[in-house]
């Protein structure tokens, strides 16, 4: 049994405790607290004591969103090139990095379907991958015109030589949106519409 940083104890020390179509041999378990099998895949909710704490968003938050630190995950930083080299050297471990370094090194790694959804292009295009996210960047409207560049970068950003499907964003691992969700915040934030609560 392994201990998080916040002494909730996880059962999970292998993957296959995660889900049975993993790997047992390994002692490589997830790197968050997360649900074992047969916990319903509630996640970091699967643990009674973790669920308790839902009238304390802060703490709970502070629970589910922080890596273990009991040794089971190892921090890699930022350089892709040096995870494919752990996992190349521990077949058991599992890496975190974005879809265009795994589909530039796919003879080397794979990448992990999740609940039996593959990480595909459209697949996470689409939202369909369990654990795909999109990218949001939030602009205070009050600072277009004070910030010298700000309207320019918005503009840049939203581009479709910047996202659009063979912009150099997605050289650099962005999978763009579908054509009218571009268009249509490409619209509202060259436009700076407010967004509504």
């Amino acid at each position: 049994m392994l201990t998080g940083p916040s002494s909730i104890a996880s059962r999970c020390s292998i993957w296959r405790s995660v889900a049975a179509s993993q790997p047992g041999g390994g002692t490589e378990p997830p790197e968050r607290r997360d649900g074992c099998e047969g916990e319903g895949w509630e996640g970091c909710d699967g643990f009674d004591a973790v669920k308790a704490l839902k009238s304390d968003k802060k703490r709970h938050k502070a629970v589910c969103q922080t890596m273990r630190e009991d040794g089971a995950f190892v921090e890699a930083g930022e350089n892709d090139n040096l995870i494919v080299q752990k996992l190349e050297a521990n077949p058991n471990a599992f890496g975190i990095f974005g879809y265009s370094f795994l589909d530039q090194n796919r003879d080397k790694v794979q990448g992990v379907a999740i609940e039996g959804v593959k990480p595909e292009f459209d697949l996470i295009a689409s939202g369909k991958y369990p654990v795909s996210r999109p990218l949001f960047f939030y602009v205070k409207k009050a600072h277009v015109g004070v910030i010298p560049g700000l309207k320019e970068y918005i503009a840049e950003f939203t581009s479709e030589k910047s996202w659009g499907p063979d912009g150099y964003l997605s050289e650099r691992g962005l999978i763009p949106m579908p054509t009218a969700e571009r268009k249509q915040f490409a619209g509202s934030s060259n436009g700076l519409i407010a967004m509504k609560k």
